[in-house]
């Protein structure tokens, strides 16, 4: 099969790359990407873009070690590899590898929806995902979820049907940050324009400007009633600190008529603990930080709002895990991994993890419970940090329904080699799925997403700043049950005709469903697997 994919000149070339192999991802930057040879070597746009779709389709169907030649070492790495049929590299439909790409992910079929299971896999062409997520360092250009500039926004449009731009959340140490935008500004112009519609040229446009853009100036009204303010920002790198809002409250239990602790913290991104040499990140000293404070409080309820988190890497659920477990979960099983029936057959020589336990350390917050705010856009490892949590204490959920992504990456770097073998030409970082989890008690499964606890339904109001406990539906559920016991019936129509009328925000605002840049990265990716994965090359 693979002798007829490419032309001579092609095969000579991607021979040479595959049989010195491929490069694991432990960082990724593409700035200290290796530079092509100067003569003598085929760098053209097509045998570049061959050579990815040649090694993605091996890393994925076959084996990236020796073309599954051998029993031991012809291991595919997709999860559902055995669903997708041989494909002819060659077929004009698959121009790039992202064509191949999505054509592959759309073979298996899940019964319950009839719709492909794959919604996730995809490629880094710049490897800027696999930096921010591993090392906790924005990149300049453009990562889908938060854009360069350190916010996301949500488009709302009002009861006369005009539309509103609202910032849900910036990154405290990015340009937007540190110009002091936060939850609830409403940005009133992009780059002097300030004619916004609810049309999909519009939407793209602003789309274009804040989430894409190297910079953007922009008109913002940071409180009700305060004057506009012109800010522009400059895209920067900048140490992630996925923790943007922290308080703690007293909430009387009106059962015991004793006054409690209760901690929130708003995260956003799940950028490792860890960097890839093993360093703590920022995202690990405002975690760090973050329970310093509840713990010195006497905290003894934790709500962990995760309503915008799409997921990132796995060690960092763990270290939250931790953080919230008690110390009977310690040393026990944490979550399990499920791969595909090759790998699984192979797992004594390939010496990829079984499964995760609790460290012994777990326990430090000795909590009664906690809850998690969660959303359409809570993804992956934020579902996995929440999932583990269940067979070991009381997890209560508020808000809406999760995305549904019970399975994971392991983070591929492909990299052409030149005819010394030695990487020459970093072509992109293939996330396609490798492997699902489950919990202690064998829970997981969730493609259409974790229900929440009934009765817990509550609305999200963009235009409401962190922390409002009056208007902020998602928080009052939660402080209401640690109060009585119980949620509260039919939220929403109580707050419109109570609180709406005393809001100093006027109109309480939802986010028009399913626009960008909402529902962005959806990813859990085990960095440990991928260093891992290199022996079964």
């Amino acid at each position: 099969m693979y002798n007829n994919l490419f032309s001579a000149g092609t095969k000579a070339m991607v021979a040479g790359a595959f049989c010195v192999g491929i490069f694991i991802s432990c960082k990724k930057d593409k700035g200290n990407s290796p530079n092509p040879p100067t003569s003598g070597y085929d760098t053209s746009a097509t045998v570049k873009e061959d050579s990815l779709k040649y090694l993605m389709y091996q890393i994925m169907q076959v084996t990236y070690g020796d073309g599954g030649r051998t029993a031991s070492r012809g291991l595919p790495t997709y999860y559902w590899y055995s669903q997708v049929p041989q494909l002819n590299l060659k077929d004009p439909n698959f121009g790039t590898a992202d064509n191949l790409l999505t054509a592959m992910k759309g073979y298996a079929i899940n019964p319950t929806t009839n719709a492909p299971y794959d919604r996730y896999s995809f490629l880094d062409r710049t490897g800027a995902v696999t930096n921010q997520l591993m090392n906790g360092v924005s990149a300049q250009n453009y990562v889908e979820g938060t854009g360069k500039l350190g916010l996301d926004y949500a488009p709302v449009l009002d009861q006369s049907g005009k539309l509103h731009l609202f910032v849900l959340y910036a990154d405290k140490n990015s340009p937007a940050g540190l110009a002091g935008l936060q939850r609830g500004c409403e940005i009133t112009s992009v780059n002097g324009n300030s004619s916004f519609s609810n049309t999909q040229s519009s939407l793209q446009s602003i789309y274009n400007a804040i989430s894409v853009s190297t910079s953007v100036t922009l008109g913002v009204v940071k409180t009700p009633g305060a004057a506009q303010q012109t800010v522009t920002l400059n895209a920067v790198s900048y140490n992630v600190n996925p923790v943007v809002f922290d308080t703690v409250f007293t909430v009387t239990n009106n059962t015991t008529k004793l006054q409690e602790k209760v901690g929130y913290f708003v995260m956003y991104t799940f950028t490792s603990v860890n960097n890839s040499k093993g360093q703590p990140t920022a995202a690990k000293a405002a975690l760090d930080q973050t329970f310093g404070k509840f713990t010195s409080q006497g905290v003894k309820h934790v709500i962990v709002d995760l309503r915008y988190n799409g997921g990132g890497s796995t060690n960092t659920a763990e270290y939250l895990d931790s953080a919230l477990a008690p110390s009977s979960a310690a040393g026990k099983v944490m979550y399990t991994y499920k791969y595909n029936d090759k790998i699984t057959a192979n797992l004594n020589t390939v010496g990829l993890d079984v499964q995760v336990n609790f460290p012994s350390n777990t326990g430090g917050a000795v909590l009664k419970d906690v809850f998690f705010i969660v959303s359409r856009s809570t993804a992956s490892a934020s579902e996995l940090t929440l999932n583990n949590l269940k067979p070991y204490m009381p997890v209560h959920l508020i808000g809406d329904t999760t995305f549904g992504k019970p399975v994971g990456f392991i983070d591929f770097n492909i990299t052409m080699y030149d005819a010394n073998h030695k990487p020459s030409i970093y072509l992109a970082d293939l996330y396609a799925i490798n492997f699902e989890t489950r919990n202690a008690n064998g829970e997981g499964g969730y493609y259409t997403g974790i229900p929440i606890d009934n009765g817990a339904k509550a609305l999200d109001y963009v235009n409401v700043p962190w922390g409002n406990t009056a208007l902020d539906q998602n928080l009052e559920q939660a402080l209401n049950y640690i109060s009585n016991g119980s949620y509260i019936s039919n939220l929403g129509a109580r707050m419109a005709v109570t609180e709406l009328a005393q809001s100093p925000y006027g109109q309480l605002r939802t986010a028009i469903p399913n626009a960008k840049p909402m529902n962005g990265f959806n990813g859990m990716v085990d960095f440990r697997l991928s260093r891992a994965a290199s022996r079964l090359k």
